[in-house]
């Protein structure tokens, strides 16, 4: 019998997500990452495997917790509240003091060398099932009847998805809540029309 870890899992998963989305997959470097951690490195591996699989899970920690507003945004009852939240949402929480700046999952392997690509690839698909989600609501509107407008479901959750990116890379480029909601009225009435 093995004896019991001395830290914290989930504490250990949540500063590792914070380096992710700080330095990158490529950036966040082993003592980088087991610093933050407050680990060594055996630790780090018998407890969440490689840097690839930690990562990984960093990007289920992110939807888990700091991204959970897109679900509860998925959840109002009209489309235009539904689209309101998501923007709204993403400047609220890119603009939260002490969170890094910009998203994770725009900078944590958008760019990176080969490698890294099953790192990249896990954060394209993981963008993927997000935007599946979004669709999936707004398919629901046009159902209901909700949503009556010339524009597609998957065409829409690509244009909310674009903004909502947009809006991350704006925050990494230092742009304060104010011009990020600026760009979410803008949105919001090329969507309205």
């Amino acid at each position: 019998m093995g004896r019991p870890r001395g830290f914290d899992e989930d504490t250990a998963l949540e500063a590792a997500m914070r380096v992710f989305w700080e330095k990158s997959y490529e950036g966040a470097t082993m003592s980088d990452l087991t610093e933050a951690m407050g680990i060594n490195r055996s630790s780090m591996y018998t407890a969440f495997g490689d840097k690839e699989s930690l990562y990984k899970l960093a990007l289920t920690r992110y939807r888990e917790g700091p991204l959970t507003y897109i679900r509860r945004a998925l959840e109002k009852p009209t489309l235009r509240e539904v689209l309101e939240s998501l923007l709204r949402g993403t400047v609220v929480f890119l603009s939260t003091p002490g969170n890094p700046k910009g998203c994770l999952s725009v900078q944590g392997a958008l760019a990176c060398g080969t490698a890294a690509e099953p790192a990249k690839e896990a954060t394209i698909d993981w963008r993927q099932q997000g935007e599946a989600a979004v669709r999936k609501r707004f398919r629901r509107a046009q159902t209901e009847g909700d949503w009556i407008g010339d524009v597609g479901a998957a065409d829409l959750a690509r244009f909310v998805s674009s903004v909502m990116a947009g809006i991350g890379v704006q925050a990494a480029n230092g742009a304060n809540k104010s011009e990020m909601n600026r760009v979410v009225d803008i949105a919001l009435q090329a969507v309205a029309r």
